[in-house]
């Protein structure tokens, strides 16, 4: 069987991953908070997470594999957002939570296995502060349940800082019910506009970092074998989920294996409203780039490192999968791809993604098959990688036509000019793909005899080709002449 080495944030050191039982792997991540769309770093612990779930489904087995990705569906902001539209809580989380499921979809990510509500957990989460009270780390206080953070000597051992650190670091709520400026809200109350459950404290709400533990022990048990999230939850979110659990349940071990990925830049710069370069996944497809290059830029960037989105990356992503696209489409010497599923990946790509998720190796490889033309070891590659080649056929295999002039992408039945004319356009890339596939052809026979053909009827038409090591452009001069092309494709 392969072996899977992760870096453990909470060891620092890259460690075999060995699972608490092979037949049932279990992995939690920390999911969004329902009040908005997705921006670009939701997508980017999406993506990376996901990659981490195919694997171990394809080592362990796609039945024998439980992840578990919550949406926090109770909460302030979300509290603000229907204050400030006027709508229902209700409404607002569920149309937040489709719209987060429709745009992972759309960069390939697969549903987990459980997807639950912190609204759903209420009771577990009631019951896991009761045991935290009766342990001695836990205490009501003013209609409000604190953690004591000094109950627990471990506490810090995940961020790698002493207390002392983080209470001068950290923006800590002082309030005169707190024994400690580091302890944490477990509970707290909530007026009659607000959501709020009965419980032994009164009428409340439960505070953020317990939603987390007690739905991961009801789904996962005691102890599991992965957790992950953004760097920016490891503190205070996470070292507050590892102290409440081991203290709530001092038997299990909560998560053996912690993985963080690291942020997302855009053009150099830290995403951000104020720089105005926020945007949401919902943003980008809006604009025509698609789902999978989006996944594709992601993945050139080791998930632990940070990551910097940039115009120029989504461009070349979207070119090289055009690329693959057009080697599937083409019926190379009469053999089409046959689009076979059952094929297994390459084992070198296999062991790029079990060294710690090595997705930019395993794209290298990607590449080395498409530069072959290596179809079955592309397309299994691709599946494993979250592509699916039927799809990357559909939406890319047309060859990208361009206007000499303005350089502007033409669509199918858009002349040049930008005149409406389908017989320019659907005449254009038809003898395109031919010239393409012809030009795949001769590269291995050695007869260009047809490639020269085509080439030639192509500018006496009054179009420009272009052929390099990376294919073939055709762009459309303002006298080109559709009807020259009559009978070559």
């Amino acid at each position: 069987m392969t072996t899977i080495r992760f870096h453990n944030t909470r060891t620092r050191r890259k460690e075999v991953f060995e699972p608490i039982d092979a037949s049932n792997v279990r992995m939690y991540v920390c999911g969004p908070t329902v009040y908005d769309r997705a921006h670009m770093g939701n997508a980017r612990a999406a993506v990376s997470f996901d990659m981490a779930y195919r694997l171990l489904r394809h080592v362990y087995g796609a039945d024998h594999v439980t992840y578990v990705r919550n949406f926090t569906d109770v909460d302030d902001k979300i509290n603000a957002k229907a204050a400030e539209t006027g709508r229902p809580i209700s409404d607002i989380t569920a149309e937040t939570t489709q719209w987060y499921l429709d745009d992972m979809a759309a960069l390939g990510v697969l549903e987990p296995n459980e997807m639950p509500r912190a609204t759903q957990y209420i009771g577990q989460m009631v019951a896991m502060i009761e045991e935290l009270i009766a342990k001695g780390h836990a205490y009501a206080a003013e209609g409000h349940v604190l953690f004591s953070v000094k109950s627990y000597p471990d506490y810090g051992k995940l961020s790698g800082r002493s207390v002392d650190d983080m209470i001068a670091g950290a923006r800590v709520e002082v309030a005169p019910y707190k024994r400690d400026p580091m302890d944490f809200v477990l509970w707290k109350p909530s007026s009659d506009d607000l959501p709020g459950w009965d419980s032994p404290w009164g009428r409340g709400r439960p505070g953020w970092h317990i939603e987390c533990s007690a739905m991961a022990y009801e789904l996962l048990g005691e102890t599991f074998d992965i957790h992950g999230g953004g760097n920016d939850l490891m503190f205070p979110h996470h070292e507050n989920e590892i102290a409440q659990s081991c203290c709530a349940h001092p038997e299990g071990g909560f998560a053996r294996y912690w993985l963080h990925n690291e942020m997302l830049q855009v053009e150099g710069k830290k995403m951000s409203k104020s720089l105005g370069n926020f945007f949401t996944v919902h943003d980008l497809l809006e604009q025509g780039i698609p789902g999978e290059v989006i996944r594709f830029v992601f993945l050139q960037t080791h998930y632990g490192k940070p990551m910097d989105w940039t115009a120029k990356k989504a461009e070349e992503a979207e070119k090289t999968l055009r690329k693959i696209a057009q080697l599937f489409a083409a019926p190379i010497l009469s053999k089409p791809w046959s689009g076979n599923s059952t094929i297994d990946p390459p084992q070198e790509v296999v062991d790029a993604l079990a060294n710690d998720l090595n997705t930019s190796l395993a794209l290298t490889h990607v590449r080395t098959y498409l530069k072959n033309g290596e179809e079955p070891k592309l397309a299994a590659s691709l599946r494993l990688l979250g592509f699916e080649p039927t799809l990357l056929v559909e939406k890319f295999a047309s060859l990208q036509m361009r206007s000499k002039s303005s350089d502007a992408r033409l669509s199918v039945g858009v002349d040049a000019k930008g005149d409406a004319t389908s017989l320019n356009g659907d005449a254009l890339m038809k003898v395109q793909e031919k010239l393409q596939i012809e030009r795949q052809i001769a590269l291995k026979t050695k007869d260009f005899s047809e490639v020269d053909r085509l080439k030639a009827a192509l500018l006496d038409a009054g179009a420009e080709v272009r052929m390099s090591k990376d294919g073939v452009e055709v762009f459309a001069g303002a006298d080109f002449d559709a009807s020259k092309l009559e009978g070559l494709a």
